[in-house]
């Protein structure tokens, strides 16, 4: 054992070593600052403590929390709600629309007997109710495959934290498959329904060109007829019924004719877009099934393999012990 004396001298010169470092470092801090100051008009900046730390910020800032907000949304998604939402617009409006075009043409002109198109009239009313049941139900539904696609792309992109999907969250993620697929079937024979009476109006427009057409030359112009009860919206025999010559002119300059055909062009158009958009929704919630269900796979594997390398560092820290 060394005596008191030697020791309290070590201690003594170790310390003195140490406050000459100091004072040192010090220095050059001062040196540093003074050689730094010409730029900034001769005024020194605070000479940083040694034991003072720097302590960076790790709140983030607005840019960050913008690309975070960013990058939660499911941009695929949205586009599809918007499309989605266009097309049952258009097909809603533009078709009710359209309908009632259609029962006015065919009161004034094909069918004067009330009774002889009570049932296609009935038919007509009934289907605007269906309409406004369609526009509500899609915007409901759009809402939420909205709502179900955030949930979707949060639950990947934080599956490796500390959020995890569920198996109830799978199933309701597979029940919006299903569903839109059969609400995708349903809307293609809604697209195809459409496009009977665009057919409808074509010809009539069509047979209207050709009156236009031959008023200024040699073929009479009463051999050209639309016979409306070929269709089966009037019966047999509904009078008038078919239209030739003169009246079928004055049809053909009429305005409601020609609002009735594009209105169902438009609401045609909005229908195969709402098909296209369920299509869409149909990927879209196929692929993020197919991520949740292999995400959760690995997620189970991960956790697996971190608890047997946690159990391997505790059998080796008892070993060390």
């Amino acid at each position: 054992m060394k005596p008191a004396m030697e020791t309290a001298a070590e201690e003594n010169t170790e310390q003195s070593q140490e406050r000459k470092v100091n004072i040192r470092a010090e220095m050059e801090i001062c040196r540093y600052h003074w050689m730094s100051s010409g730029s900034n008009n001769n005024q020194y900046d605070p000479i940083p403590s040694l034991t003072s730390k720097s302590i960076p910020s790790s709140s983030p800032g607005c840019f960050e929390c913008c690309i975070k907000c960013l990058g939660g949304v499911p941009y695929a998604s949205l586009v599809a709600t918007i499309l989605c939402f266009s097309g049952v617009t258009l097909f809603c409006g533009c078709g009710h629309v359209a309908l009632a075009g259609t029962v006015a043409i065919l009161e004034q002109h094909f069918s004067t007997n009330t009774s002889d198109h009570a049932l296609f009239s009935e038919v007509i009313q009934l289907m605007q109710y269906v309409i406004y049941g369609i526009a509500s139900f899609f915007f409901l539904y759009g809402i939420i495959l909205l709502a179900e696609g955030f949930y979707i792309t949060n639950a990947v992109k934080e599956l490796h934290g500390e959020f995890k999907t569920s198996a109830c969250g799978r199933c309701i993620s597979g029940m919006f498959v299903f569903l839109t697929y059969m609400l995708g079937v349903a809307c293609l024979g809604m697209f195809g329904f459409s496009t009977v009476p665009v057919f409808m109006f074509y010809n009539i427009w069509s047979t209207c060109e050709v009156i236009k057409s031959q008023i200024n030359g040699t073929t009479a112009v009463e051999q050209i007829c639309v016979d409306i009860q070929q269709y089966g919206i009037i019966p047999w025999n509904a009078f008038p019924g078919k239209i030739c010559g003169s009246a079928l002119e004055n049809i053909c300059n009429t305005n409601e004719l020609y609002m009735s055909y594009h209105l169902f062009i438009v609401a045609c158009t909005g229908a195969g877009a709402t098909v296209i958009a369920l299509i869409h929704f149909l990927m879209i919630l196929s692929s993020n099934w197919a991520y949740l269900k292999n995400a959760n796979k690995m997620q189970a594997y991960q956790d697996i393999k971190a608890k047997e390398e946690q159990e391997l560092q505790d059998i080796q820290s008892q070993s060390k012990e």
